[in-house]
């Protein structure tokens, strides 16, 4: 069984999530469903930790990112001798791309 890191910035976006989706709908019983699915969804990395597609996989870049897709938002790890990195926890129309990896170059979009 693999070991589970959470980065302080991965447990701010949950804490965002759930913040901005009771204000946004009025509804503390839906942030917290989501919540808990996308916990459940961390979890369960432990026992099949490549089930996430390569990152790699769906952009041209190389990465060892994994990502799982979790209703609109992405959940990103990576898999480092026996333990599960999450990074980010990010909304899926959010530029990713910049907040993973910041800006690339002065001539790639992004």
């Amino acid at each position: 069984m693999y070991k589970l890191s959470i980065s302080p910035e991965a447990k701010d976006d949950l804490v965002k999530i759930k913040s901005n989706i009771s204000k946004e709908r009025c509804n503390t019983h839906a942030a917290v469903n989501l919540v808990t699915k996308i916990t459940r969804k961390i979890r369960g990395l432990t026992e099949h930790p490549e089930i996430g597609a390569p990152l790699s996989s769906v952009l041209d870049i190389q990465t060892d990112f994994r990502f799982l897709v979790c209703n609109n938002y992405l959940i990103f790890y990576r898999l480092e001798n026996r333990t599960i990195y999450v990074s980010r926890i990010l909304y899926s129309r959010r530029n990713y791309m910049r907040i993973l990896f910041g800006k690339l170059s002065e001539d790639e979009e992004i």
